[in-house]
């Protein structure tokens, strides 16, 4: 699968990391292994997981500062996480999600890849520890952006930056999610929209965050999603 993985980066115009595929080929084999016992994704055709997973998760890998201090919120299975720690090992990673099964999965390949990634098996409205601590958060796939704002925006410090990796519906999600944005310190710098061949329209939004997020928020999730700030 190694030559695969360097075949499609380059395709992709991500040639770059090419000296990356074979710890991408490393990823992808023993997430195809685990996921025989372990639901941790859906896509096991290996030109599709690279496509979907290691090359979708690489779109932000150049909107990440150096040497920066990242949390994946709702990291699931390890996506972004994984293949950025893999691409970027300057960054600092904590992955955090609330199955604390599926953080095995990504305990084990942070030891085997020697990946500078640590990860926390809570809510990201229940850990106030983190609170305006990292530099960049990231997320894929969690909630729409209306609801995720106010799970992301307060664990990035003041100068930080979300950066929200959403599909087709990305332009209109932003759109709902303004007025909260704005109420957590929020402030969208940019809504990057491009197309990832055989894999659809993908949008990157950047929100910095420009001053504290108010001591009221996040809320509990079931308030989250019954009443969004709007």
């Amino acid at each position: 699968m190694t030559e695969l993985i360097k075949e499609l980066l380059t395709a992709y115009g991500m040639e770059r990391y090419c000296d990356k595929a074979d710890a991408f080929n490393v990823l992808l084999s023993d997430l195809f292994s685990v996921n025989e016992s372990m639901n941790l994704t859906a896509i096991t055709e290996p030109r599709d997981a690279i496509i979907r997973h290691v090359i979708d998760s690489l779109t932000v890998a150049d909107k990440i500062p150096a040497g920066a201090e990242v949390i994946d919120v709702g990291c699931g299975g390890g996506f972004p996480t994984l293949p950025l720690a893999i691409a970027r090992p300057d960054l600092v990673f904590t992955a955090l999600d609330s199955t604390a099964k599926k953080l095995t999965f990504v305990d084990a390949m942070a030891r085997k890849l020697s990946l500078n990634v640590t990860t926390l098996a809570k809510r990201a409205e229940e850990i106030p520890e983190c609170r305006e601590r990292f530099d960049i958060c990231v997320s894929r796939a969690v909630a729409r952006m209306n609801l995720l704002v106010e799970l992301c925006l307060p664990q990035v410090k003041v100068g930080g930056r979300l950066i929200a990796m959403k599909a087709q519906s990305g332009e209109e999600e932003l759109k709902e999610a303004l007025g909260g944005i704005e109420k957590l310190g929020g402030k969208v710098i940019s809504a990057d929209a491009f197309t990832l061949p055989d894999a659809g329209e993908r949008y990157l939004i950047t929100v910095e965050k420009i001053s504290p997020t108010p001591v009221a928020y996040p809320r509990p999730w079931g308030k989250i999603k019954k009443k969004p700030l709007i």
